[in-house]
């Protein structure tokens, strides 16, 4: 099964929050892009939260919940 974008997001600190709430919900992820801006900056390169196509709709659900 391939990766599917969740959510793309423009800071480090909000892309390690989603991913430490799907990894709490048993949902494995990768955050692509985020060597990248890192370098460049904040708000200038989106990081892409990757999690499999098979999860999707369930990450999708999980970060539709108030925190």
């Amino acid at each position: 099964m391939g990766l599917a974008c969740v959510d793309t997001l423009f800071s480090p600190v909000e892309a390690a929050v989603v991913r430490s709430r799907l990894e709490a919900a048993g949902i494995d992820c990768v955050l692509f892009d985020a060597g990248i801006a890192s370098l460049i900056g904040p708000g200038v390169s989106g990081i892409r939260v990757m999690v499999d196509a098979n999860d999707l709709a369930i990450a999708r659900t999980e970060l539709a919940r108030p925190l």
